[in-house]
């Protein structure tokens, strides 16, 4: 079984071209559905799962509670592997066929006021090549709406500050095209001519638009670290990830009367429906507002 993992790994990374982080979530949900089924008695291959056998997985994963949305996941894993036995004739039978996804719990995405976006954004301290550089990656990430994937991927040449626009890479290695304002441009080139070339290593050449101290590309995790220590800097007390800088974007841009569909391009969702999530987001604001101050609420 672990066998058949390893090519139906090899198939997601070469002929479907999936993201590293998406190939990863892959590999670990059918881990764990491998290592239910070896404890099967009755199953000598994967030719002998049954539905039954999936359903007992999907039970166990819910008793040892996990969210809806992990399930989900497990059983889109599950279903795009069972399939791929079946093309190549590992397999005669696809017992994932008909199997029910759990409903999802579609919560609203938690997002900063602009008093909070501003606070942020003023965290970090211009007067180091490294304050620079934090404050030049909290400006396009609210400039943008881009992932934070998308972000520590950048190269110089990515950048466009006389077009004012950036272009990203994102999920299933799709271009856009992100516009972006002058106060986002001034901080850049600022971090550019004054904070990267100090960042830069005389070792060895890195492209990448963030570096690190080391002179390196930033990895995701440092940009978590960093991005929690100009949280409590700024003293926001709401839960902050590095997709909230993405919702806020979004939600903001909506508020102020922004086209849902052109929303939907610059955050490089594939359904209108993903995005459609921020008009929510944007009616429960207004409620509050109302709440709030109406006399007669």
């Amino acid at each position: 079984m672990k066998d058949q993992l390893k090519d139906f790994t090899h198939y997601l990374l070469v002929e479907k071209g999936l993201a590293k982080n998406t190939l990863v979530s892959y590999q670990r949900d059918l881990k764990h559905y491998i290592q239910f089924l070896e404890n099967v008695e009755e199953l000598k291959s994967l030719n002998d799962v049954k539905r039954i056998n999936i359903v007992q997985f999907l039970g166990y994963l819910k008793d040892q509670n996990k969210s809806s949305k992990t399930i989900a996941r497990h059983v889109a894993s599950i279903r795009s592997f069972h399939q791929f036995l079946l093309r190549d004739k590992v397999t005669d039978q696809d017992p994932s066929v008909h199997l029910d996804s759990p409903q999802m719990e579609r919560t609203l995405p938690k997002v900063l006021s602009l008093e909070e976006v501003e606070a942020l954004l003023e965290a970090p301290n211009d007067s180091t090549p490294l304050g620079l550089r934090d404050k030049a990656m909290l400006e396009i990430l609210y400039a943008t709406g881009i992932r934070v994937s998308e972000l520590i991927g950048l190269q110089i040449d990515d950048v466009h500050l006389t077009m004012g626009f950036v272009r990203c890479i994102g999920k299933g290695n799709k271009e856009r095209i992100i516009p972006i304002g002058k106060t986002a441009i001034n901080v850049l080139e600022n971090y550019l001519e004054n904070g990267r070339q100090k960042l830069r290593s005389k070792k060895h050449h890195d492209d990448s638009l963030f570096l690190n101290h080391h002179g390196k590309g930033l990895s995701r995790q440092g940009f978590w670290k960093i991005l929690k220590g100009l949280s409590i800097e700024a003293r926001i007390e709401k839960k902050l990830t590095p997709h909230t800088l993405r919702h806020s974007f979004a939600t903001h841009l909506l508020e102020n009367g922004a086209d849902l569909r052109a929303v939907q391009e610059m955050l490089g969702h594939a359904d209108i429906s993903t995005t459609q999530i921020y008009t929510h987001v944007t009616k429960t604001r207004l409620k509050d507002v109302y709440s709030q101050f109406h006399p007669r609420a």
